[in-house]
């Protein structure tokens, strides 16, 4: 069964930096691209970030651009999202949806990650 589990989000203080990886089971990891999502509440669910599943191509949302960096590791069916220069609006659940052949459709939510930027 498809299973996506995100993790690595905590409460940081503005400027601060968050690792968040995601760990894929029950799919061909390799074969799928995957995306961050994210919701702060209130608000509609937005892409922060895609990778191809050759890992050689990367989209970002342009409010994420030069901050946030999208990886992945096949052989271990993770991939990860390194966040930089966090800002109280980065503030919400992260999700690491699998897609097939691009970045949309999101073909499974997992659980998610809180990431809370706060003083």
């Amino acid at each position: 069964q498809l299973q996506l589990v995100e993790s690595g989000g905590s409460l940081v203080q503005p400027g601060g930096s968050l690792r968040l990886s995601c760990v894929a089971s029950g799919f061909t990891f390799h074969a799928y691209y995957i995306s961050w999502y994210r919701q702060a509440p209130g608000k509609e669910r937005e892409r922060v970030a895609c990778i191809s599943n050759r890992n050689d191509i990367t989209e970002y949302a342009d409010f994420v651009k030069d901050r946030f960096t999208i990886s992945r590791d096949n052989a271990i069916a993770t991939a990860y999202l390194e966040m930089r220069t966090l800002r109280p609006e980065d503030t919400a659940v992260y999700y690491c949806p699998p897609s097939v052949a691009s970045c949309e459709p999101a073909l499974r939510w997992g659980q998610g990650t809180q990431v809370t930027v706060s003083s």
